[in-house]
C-alpha cells in the first residue's frame, strides 16, 4: 500500500509541475500490484488485452484541483450498455476538507459506469459536494454535462461530540476516567452540541418578550447629555431608610441602582439571607414613594414556610413582600411576571438552572447562563436583582470567575463565629466606591447597625488600675472608616516559651522586639513576649507598629499607659518613625471618641497642624526613644 501511495503522489507531483492533462495508466498498477486487503483493494477496470490505451484512466486538473475519469471510444458508439451485466456501480472518496481533492479512489469490476454514451475523450467528472447541514459529504459525477450522482460515504447529520462532567460542568472534547477539574470519576456525560445548546440569554428574552417596553429592541447611540434628561435625581437610586437602610446604602454608594445586578458572598450561618430578608422589607415598605412597591424574594434552599418563620422571629410584616420558593429561572420570571416588583432577589445563585443548560444546577455552565439571564431580566426591565453567592474553602464566590465579572456589585459578609459582629464590604461596585465598610451586630431582631463602630473592639479602661500595664491603642483603617483597637503585651522573666502572639504576624512581631532591644536599650532578650489583639481582629498593617512597641514596654517597665492615649506610626529597622496613609482620617477619629493625647510621627505633625483636634494633643517623636521618654516618664 505504501508502494502504491508513493507512486500516487509523485505522479501527482508530476503533473502539478506539468499543467497539460497527462492521463495516468492505472493498468501498470493492476498488473505490478496485488492487494490481499480487500478495504485497500483498487478494483480497476479491466481491458480486453487488444489497445494499449487504457479504456478508463485517471487525470488530475491541476486548475481546478479535481480527480477526472476518462474513457476511450467504445467500438459500437450506438450500443447501450447493460447496467445488469456488471458488478454494481460503487464510488468510495475520501477528501481533504482543507484543498478539496481526492485522496483515493475505489470502483469495481463495473467500467461501465455511464450508460448510452459515447465520442472520443468522454469524461465523468467527480465533484465534492457540500450537503445542506454542513456535517456530511455527497459525492457527484458529471457526465457530458449530464448529473449522475452516486453517493458514498454519506455521514449523517451529527453534531460536535463534547463530554461534560455533570457535577462541575467541565467540557472536554474527548472522554476520560475522570473530570479534569473537579478529579471526580464517572461524572463525565456525552452529548452533541448540535442538539443541545447553551441559550440563557435566548430564552430570558423569549420569557421577557411579552412584557418589555414596546421600543425595547429599537435600540440607537444616545448622547451621553441626553440621557438622564427628565429623569428625576430621586430616581436614580433606591433608598434604603433607616439606621440598618444607612449602613447598606453606605456600601451601595448610596441606594439600590434600578436595573443592577448585585452579588452577595460570605461564609455559610454569616447571615446573608438575613440582610437580604431586612432589605426586602425596607423596599417593599415603601416610605420613600407614595405607591406601594412589591417585592419578590426567591429562595431555592427554604420553603416559603421557613421563610416565613424567620420574618416572623425577626419581627418582618411588610404587606407588599412576596415569597416564593423555586429553582426554575424560566418558572420564576414568570411567576413575578404580574407582580411587576420593585426588586427581586435569588437565593441562591448556585441553586437555580435553566432547562436549555447542560449540567446540574450549581455547575459552571448553569451559574454562568442564570446569571446572564438575570443580568438581561435587570437591564431590559429596569428591576434590580440581589444574588446569593456561596463561597468556597478559601473564601471566594463558588462558580467560575465571570460570575463576578457579569454582576454589577459584588459584596462580601463577613465575621467570626466568636463575635456577633458583622461587616459588609464592597470588592466591586461600579456605582460606588469600593472603600466603604458596613458595621453590624447580630441579634435576635436580625442585623443591628452599630452606632460607634470606631470604638466597638475597646473595652472599659480604669486608669488607676495597675493591672492596665501592657496596654496600648492602636488606630487602623478598614475601608474608609478608622477603627481603635486594644494590643496587650505581657514580659515574663521566668517561661519556657520565648515568644506567643496572636492576630499579629510573627515575623512583625520579631522585628519589634529586636528594634527595641536593639535601638530603645530594653534589655528583654531574657523575657518571654506574649502579643494579644483584644476581641480577636487580626492586625495586618504597619500603622500598629508603634502601638505594639508602647505595650510592650509598658508591660516591661511595669508602667501602664496613662487613659485616653492612642498610638499612630509605623517603626524602621534604625528605630525612626514612618508615617503611614491617612493619617488626617485617623487622629480626626481619635479626637472625635475624646482621646487627650495622640502619639504620630514627627514627620506627621506639620501637616496635621491646620486640622481641628479640639482639645486632644498631638505629640509628634522621631524615634522610640523619644515615645518612651513621652509616654513612660511623664504624666
Amino acid at each position: 500500500m505504501k508502494a502504491i501511495r508513493s507512486i500516487y503522489y509523485t505522479h501527482k507531483h508530476f503533473l502539478l509541475l506539468n499543467p497539460t492533462r497527462i492521463p495516468i495508466s492505472i493498468s501498470f498498477l493492476s498488473r505490478h500490484f496485488h492487494l490481499t486487503n480487500p478495504r485497500f483493494a483498487l478494483n480497476f477496470p479491466e481491458t480486453d488485452g487488444t489497445d494499449k490505451t487504457p479504456r478508463v484512466w485517471t487525470v488530475y486538473e491541476p486548475l481546478t484541483g479535481e480527480l477526472s475519469i476518462r474513457s476511450s471510444k467504445q467500438k459500437s458508439t450506438n450500443q447501450d450498455v447493460d447496467s445488469g451485466s456488471g458488478d454494481e456501480e460503487n464510488a468510495d472518496f475520501e477528501t481533504e476538507r482543507t484543498y478539496g481533492k481526492a485522496k483515493n479512489a475505489n470502483w469495481s469490476n463495473g467500467t461501465k459506469i455511464q450508460k448510452g454514451v459515447s465520442g472520443s475523450n468522454d469524461r465523468a467528472r467527480y465533484s465534492p459536494k457540500e450537503n445542506t447541514d454542513g456535517m456530511s459529504r455527497k459525492k457527484t459525477f458529471s457526465v457530458n454535462g449530464l448529473g449522475l450522482d452516486i453517493v458514498g460515504n454519506k455521514k449523517k447529520g451529527k453534531g460536535k461530540v463534547r463530554w461534560v462532567c455533570e457535577d462541575c460542568g467541565y467540557s472536554d472534547g474527548q472522554w476520560w476516567g475522570v473530570c479534569r477539574s473537579c478529579d471526580r470519576s464517572g461524572t463525565m456525560k456525552r452529548f452533541t452540541e448540535g442538539e443541545t445548546k447553551n441559550r440563557g440569554l435566548e430564552f430570558s428574552e423569549t420569557v421577557l418578550r411579552s412584557w418589555l417596553p414596546k421600543d425595547a429592541g429599537d435600540v440607537e447611540p444616545v448622547r451621553l447629555m441626553d440621557v438622564n434628561c427628565g429623569i428625576k435625581k430621586m430616581d436614580y437610586r433606591i433608598p434604603l431608610l433607616g439606621p440598618f437602610g444607612n449602613e447598606v446604602a453606605r456600601v451601595l454608594g448610596g441606594g439600590l441602582v434600578p436595573g443592577s445586578l448585585v452579588l452577595i458572598g460570605g461564609d455559610p450561618g454569616v447571615g446573608k439571607s438575613t440582610l437580604l430578608l431586612q432589605m426586602a422589607a425596607l423596599i417593599a415598605e415603601g416610605q420613600d414613594s407614595d405607591e406601594p412597591a412589591s417585592v419578590v424574594y426567591v429562595s431555592g434552599e427554604e420553603s416559603v414556610e421557613q421563610i416565613s418563620s424567620r420574618a416572623e422571629r425577626m419581627k418582618i410584616g411588610a404587606n407588599d413582600l412576596f415569597l416564593y420558593s423555586g429553582t426554575d429561572i424560566e418558572d420564576i420570571l414568570m411567576k413575578i411576571q404580574p407582580l411587576s416588583p420593585r426588586a427581586l432577589i435569588v437565593d441562591s445563585i448556585q441553586t437555580v438552572y435553566l432547562k436549555e443548560v447542560t449540567g446540574s444546577a450549581g455547575g459552571l455552565s448553569q451559574v454562568r447562563e442564570c446569571t446572564s439571564a438575570l443580568l438581561r431580566f435587570a437591564k431590559k426591565t429596569n428591576i434590580p436583582v440581589l444574588l446569593v453567592g456561596h463561597v468556597t474553602k478559601s473564601g471566594d464566590i463558588a462558580g467560575p470567575r465571570v460570575l463576578e465579572h457579569i454582576v454589577d456589585a459584588v459584596l462580601y459578609l463577613e465575621g467570626e463565629k466568636c463575635s456577633s459582629h458583622r461587616l459588609l464590604r464592597s470588592v466591586k461596585n461600579r456605582f460606588g466606591s469600593t472603600d466603604e465598610l458596613g458595621v453590624f451586630e447580630m441579634s435576635q431582631l436580625g442585623l443591628q447597625a452599630v452606632s460607634n463602630p470606631s470604638e466597638m473592639f475597646l473595652s472599659d479602661q480604669n486608669s488607676d488600675s495597675e493591672f492596665l500595664a501592657g496596654l496600648a491603642v492602636a488606630v487602623i483603617m478598614d475601608g474608609s472608616r478608622a477603627f481603635l483597637i486594644e494590643i496587650q503585651a505581657l514580659c515574663v522573666s521566668s517561661s519556657t516559651v520565648s515568644r506567643h502572639v496572636n492576630g499579629i504576624q510573627a515575623s512583625r512581631a520579631d522585628m519589634i522586639i529586636s528594634v527595641l532591644a536593639k535601638q530603645a536599650g530594653l534589655k528583654i532578650q531574657e523575657n518571654a513576649v506574649f502579643l494579644n489583639v483584644v476581641s480577636g481582629v487580626s492586625l495586618t498593617e504597619t500603622a500598629g507598629d508603634l502601638a505594639i512597641a508602647a505595650s510592650i514596654c509598658s508591660s516591661f517597665l511595669e508602667f501602664p499607659i496613662p487613659n485616653g492615649v492612642a498610638f499612630i506610626g509605623e517603626i524602621g529597622l534604625g528605630g525612626e518613625l514612618r508615617m503611614v496613609p491617612r493619617m488626617d482620617k485617623r487622629v480626626s477619629t481619635v479626637a472625635k471618641l475624646g482621646y487627650k493625647k495622640c502619639i504620630v510621627p514627627m514627620s506627621a505633625e506639620k501637616s496635621l497642624a491646620t486640622l481641628d483636634c479640639g482639645e486632644m494633643e498631638i505629640i509628634g517623636c522621631k524615634d522610640l526613644k523619644e515615645v518612651i521618654n513621652n509616654v513612660f516618664t511623664k504624666h
